[in-house]
């Protein structure tokens, strides 16, 4: 579906057309602190605008990282070639693994970062697991607190 892209951040875009923030999901990359001699890890986690992501828990420990933080805008256009609000699971480099967070599974459809920040994708999340490296994970994220 095509969009504005100065209304591709999460909250302004389902503000401006009607999606509820529970049918739409952020992609998130994320980066652990590497270990000495070993390349930077990196995870795409795929979690509902209304969740928050578990950054420090269980992504940091599947990381194998005593630290991650969420990849800044570089980061994400030099490994993904997309920029931050645009960002799809699709498409990634084959060594990036996607986890999505259990409570995507839940919905009838998510819409979803199509690669740029003028376009999103709205599909049957069952679909994404066919893409490599993608799991289902338990607990990637919580409900965010209200306000």
């Amino acid at each position: 579906m095509p969009c504005d892209p100065d209304l591709a951040d999460t909250a302004v875009f389902c503000e401006a057309y009607g999606i509820d923030p529970s049918d739409s999901a952020n992609a998130i990359l994320v980066a652990g602190k590497p270990r000495a001699d070993e390349p930077q890890p990196f995870a795409l986690c795929l979690v509902l605008a209304t969740h928050r992501l578990d950054v420090n828990g269980i992504v940091r420990r599947r990381l194998g990282s005593r630290k991650a933080s969420f990849a800044n805008a570089d980061q994400t256009r030099s490994l993904t070639g997309m920029e931050i609000g645009g960002v799809t699971p699709f498409g990634l480099p084959e060594p990036v693994p996607i986890w999505i967070d259990s409570a995507v599974m839940d919905r009838d459809e998510v819409v979803i970062g199509g690669g740029s920040r003028d376009r999103k994708l709205r599909l049957p999340p069952g679909g994404l697991l066919a893409l490599p490296g993608a799991e289902v994970v338990g607990d990637l994220a919580r409900p965010a607190e209200p306000g």
